[in-house]
């Protein structure tokens, strides 16, 4: 054993430290792997197996080889008991920090990738900046022919034939190799060739009928230095068959002030070579990385000087220059240009005479430019070419392959759109799309309209439009967008799925400031972001239901409702036309309102008439007063704008008789009237005690006895008196209201907070009561006397779209709430008063306002307490069945806010009033 951990360490050299290690660990494993392993003093330590981990792999495999141990149950039990074989073949940048486990240590990941991706590295260092012992020569490698044998060479000799024999001998300190039966043979100095030569044939002088083989069993290990901007320069032992690179790595590479193009070897104080690291990295040439001899020095001069090498280049970094090196050499070291590059005007910043940067361009197309020599410091940055097309053709909008398409001279819109059903998309509006076309150097631009149904059906027609180069097509889906939307014309030139990522990325940023503000608690933030969703998602659910008759289908794509529709496409057009309106150019835009599908301005094409622009808006609706239109334009007479107006005949228009269908000019408005007397189908909804309940459609003008004779008039159950009349109109004012008194609230509270002393509201209780007026829901009540509108003939209501009436069953009850102990209804007595009611639901509770008491009756009239007579003995005949009695808050406690007073009369209204809706059934 002793004999098998000196030839161990002969064959390892090392530092002592390790020498000891690898003892120890000899010592121990092969006590592991004995009979009398069992034994815990056998086992290795645990401080043993980290010893044991510390060793170089090539150590390892070598100590387990000599042991006699599988490798892979050595390294599974390194592992800790696992039977996987322990692979390192991770690398990590030169200075990183490890943890306690040895996981590299980034304190964040997206900034390191972004600080690293910023900053521009010098060439090369990385390269040389790993472990060395994953490049460190294998024992097992051929050897080279003209390697040259030393002292500690070990030679294998096989002998067979007449005789048979095996041995193993080393190469002594006199360069001989001695053999027991035929003696010593002088090998030192002599190639590795010319040793197989000389010892076969002295052999076979000696031993007739034999044949020899000669072979490298082991190499010897050579001690040589590794000096000057090394990264850990010192003394380093290594394998005879290691070159100039070796070293290098051994050492850790090169410090970041080493030279990769000046690497001296000496060898007995002579320079033998210079090695350029460059012609190894770039040309693949090692050629001048020789081999080394025992006692070399490697010496890693200073970096010389450096150039910049930045944009559109396969290898952006920081080049060491040779002597004389001119930008073609720059250019080849940078791995040459990339194919967005713009060469011809590459900037080359520079130090002046004067220390003051200067700015020269240079054409590195020219061969005349590329031989300039480069100087240090300069800082090359080869620009990118720009992204624009030239004579090609663009398609945007609700086509199944938008994007760049080659443009030919005599090119037509059919030659793009050949096929409706295999280069359009369901939702194209066929009956209007544009070309947007350049009309000058200034990128001024005009348009073209055509009906690309037309287009494809006459190729002929003048809709089949001639193309130019540069031209862009847009076509829009026949649906209507609502949500603003600033986007450039260029960038809608993609696929559908493409755009639809966009959008989602917009929406992925507009969550990240949700986070934020939540994680900030600033509300008002958050309110704004939740209300511009719920606002965008009620446009998008609006302009579908309009755009199918009332309700949402859901075979629509709203990808392509919020991507291809005539707002998003048209307005970089329009923003662009406006642009171009000046002084003797007018703005080229005009506007559609009225009965027509899509009101709005749009571009004002050229040679554009009234039909062009009814296409233009979508068409006519089912509305539309055919006889008469009119189109208002303003004209410059006299120095002076005057406003005239064209009547026209709009069914002759569309029919394409010329007088009517008049060619239009800058800001033209077409004003397309309603059909005298149109009305939509108004439905107004009955509910609870009728004969006949259900929704009815009414014309215009019908009054509310009027429906109620329809439906039969009321049920013997009907509680007239308690009857709900609400209407659409009357419910948006008061949500506008409700937002309007919150807005106050929020600012009245404020002010106090800072001009009252005393003024020391609890948080909660102020969000608390917002809250409560953020729940209130607006009823839109119109209160009626129904009894009164049934028998009197001149108190009636005018219906309207939307309108419902609620009659409930007949409630014998009185309702108390508010500020009571017990909120409860009780049985109508015609001899009980409010008192009475009152101290039947426990009372007044102390933060009660008992002068505001006041009464909501059945019918959503208010009937204040001001008087004593409500508590009278003949009370009873002002309560009524249904009537609910209310105390509130009182404002004291509130800390004198004024408007909580309307605040708590606006929550106990709208909760009666939906108390009462919801005892209806529908």
């Amino acid at each position: 054993m002793i004999t098998a951990i000196k030839q161990f360490v002969k064959n390892h050299q090392t530092n002592s430290y390790n020498l000891l290690v690898v003892a120890s660990l000899v010592l121990t494993f092969s006590l592991a792997t004995s009979p009398f392993k069992a034994f815990a003093y056998a086992q290795p330590t645990p401080a043993q197996i980290e010893q044991f981990k510390k060793l170089p792999p090539a150590q390892q495999e070598a100590l387990a080889k000599q042991m006699g141990i599988d490798i892979s149950s050595l390294k599974g039990q390194v592992s800790g008991g696992s039977s996987e074989q322990v692979k390192n073949t991770e690398t990590y940048p030169r200075g990183t920090q490890f943890d306690a486990d040895g996981n590299p240590i980034v304190e964040n990941d997206e900034l390191a990738e972004l600080e690293e991706s910023d900053e521009l590295k010098p060439f090369g260092y990385e390269v040389f900046a790993n472990a060395p012992q994953t490049f460190a020569p294998m024992m097992d490698i051929a050897i080279p022919a003209d390697y040259i044998m030393g002292p500690g060479d070990k030679v294998s000799v096989q002998i067979f034939g007449k005789e048979k024999d095996e041995l193993e001998l080393t190469v002594n300190r006199e360069g001989q190799i001695v053999f027991p039966s035929h003696g010593p043979f002088t090998v030192s100095g002599l190639s590795f060739d010319e040793m197989k030569r000389l010892l076969t044939a002295r052999i076979k002088e000696k031993v007739i009928g034999i044949d020899v083989v000669i072979g490298i069993a082991s190499l010897r290990s050579m001690r040589v230095f590794v000096l000057g901007d090394a990264f850990k320069p010192g003394p380093y032992t290594l394998s005879s068959l290691s070159s100039i690179t070796h070293a290098i790595f051994a050492a850790g590479g090169i410090s970041d002030i080493g030279s990769l193009r000046n690497i001296q070897l000496k060898r007995a104080g002579k320079l033998v070579t210079t090695l350029d690291l460059y012609d190894l990295l770039i040309k693949g040439d090692s050629s001048s990385d020789v081999l080394l001899q025992s006692g070399d020095v490697v010496f890693v001069a200073p970096k010389g000087q450096t150039i910049r090498v930045e944009g559109e280049v396969r290898r952006p970094a920081i080049y060491e220059l040779s002597e004389n090196s001119t930008f073609n050499d720059v250019l080849t070291m940078s791995g040459g240009l990339l194919p967005t590059a713009f060469a011809k005007t590459t900037r080359v910043e520079r130090y002046n005479q004067d220390a003051l940067r200067t700015v020269v361009n240079i054409d590195l197309t020219k061969s005349s430019d590329l031989v300039k020599k480069a100087q240090a410091g300069d800082a090359v940055y080869v620009m990118k070419a720009a992204e624009m097309f030239t004579q090609s053709v663009t398609v945007i909008g609700a086509v199944t392959r938008p994007g760049k398409y080659q443009w030919q001279k005599g090119q037509r819109i059919t030659d793009i759109f050949p096929n409706i059903d295999s280069h359009l998309l369901h939702s194209a509006d066929l009956n209007y799309s544009i070309v947007v076309r350049e009309i000058d150097i200034a990128r001024n631009i005009e348009i073209h309209q055509f009906d690309l149904s037309k287009a494809l059906s006459a190729p002929n027609s003048k809709d089949n439009l001639m193309l130019q180069g540069n031209d862009k097509i847009l076509v829009f889906a026949n649906i209507i967008k609502l949500i603003d939307s600033k986007i450039n014309l260029d960038a809608l030139a993609f696929t559908q799925d493409n755009l639809a990522k966009k959008e989602q990325q917009l929406a992925k940023d507009k969550y990240k400031q949700k986070q934020f503000w939540l994680k900030y608690g600033d509300e008002e933030q958050i309110a704004q972001l939740d209300s511009e969703k719920i606002a965008a998602a009620e446009r998008i659910e609006k302009s579908i239901a309009q755009f199918s008759g009332g309700e949402i289908e859901e075979e629509f794509d709203l990808k392509e409702l919020t991507l291809f529709s005539r707002q998003r496409l048209l307005m970089p057009i329009i923003e662009q036309l406006k642009r171009q309106g000046k002084s003797g150019q007018p703005i080229q835009l005009i506007e559609a309102d009225g009965e027509v599908k899509f009101p709005g301005i749009y571009p004002l094409a050229k040679n554009a008439r009234v039909a062009d622009l009814v296409a233009a808006a979508g068409g006519l609706t089912e509305s539309a007063y055919v006889v008469r239109a009119e189109v208002t334009r303003n004209q410059i007479v006299n120095h002076m704008a005057q406003q005239t107006s064209i009547s026209l005949n709009l069914g002759a228009a569309l029919a394409g008789e010329e007088k009517d269908n008049v060619l239009l000019s800058s800001k033209d408005r077409l004003n397309i009237h309603q059909i005298p007397a149109w009305s939509e189908k108004n439905v107004v909804e009955l509910r609870g005690e009728f004969v006949f309940p259900g929704k009815y459609t009414v014309r215009r003008g019908e009054s509310l006895a009027d429906l109620i004779a329809k439906a039969g008039g009321f049920t013997q159950f009907a509680h007239q008196e308690g009857s709900v009349f609400t209407r659409v109109q009357l419910r948006e004012i008061e949500q506008q209201n409700l937002l309007k008194l919150t807005a106050d609230l929020r600012i009245e509270m404020a002010s106090k907070s800072m001009t009252d002393k005393n003024y020391s509201q609890d948080y909660a209780d102020v969000q608390q009561m917002l809250a409560d007026m953020a729940n209130v829901q607006p009823v839109g009540r119109l209160v009626i006397d129904l009894p009164k509108l049934v028998k009197v003939k001149n108190y009636d209501v005018l219906l309207e779209g939307g309108d419902v009436l609620y009659v409930p069953t007949l409630k014998n009850s009185i309702n108390v709430v508010g500020q009571i102990q017990v909120t409860s209804s009780h049985m109508y007595d015609v001899n009980l008063s409010a008192q009475d009611y009152l101290a039947q639901s426990g009372g007044s509770k102390k933060r009660a306002d008992e002068d505001r008491i006041y009464i909501i009756s059945a019918n959503g009239s208010i009937k204040m307490m001001d008087s004593g007579n409500w508590f009278t003995s003949d009370a009873g005949d002002n309560l009524k069945p249904g009537d609910t009695i209310v105390v509130p808050l009182d404002a004291e406690y509130m800390n004198n806010l004024a408007l909580w007073t309307s605040v708590t009369g606006i929550i106990y209204n709208s909760a009666v009033a939906i108390a009462s809706i919801s005892g209806i059934g529908k």
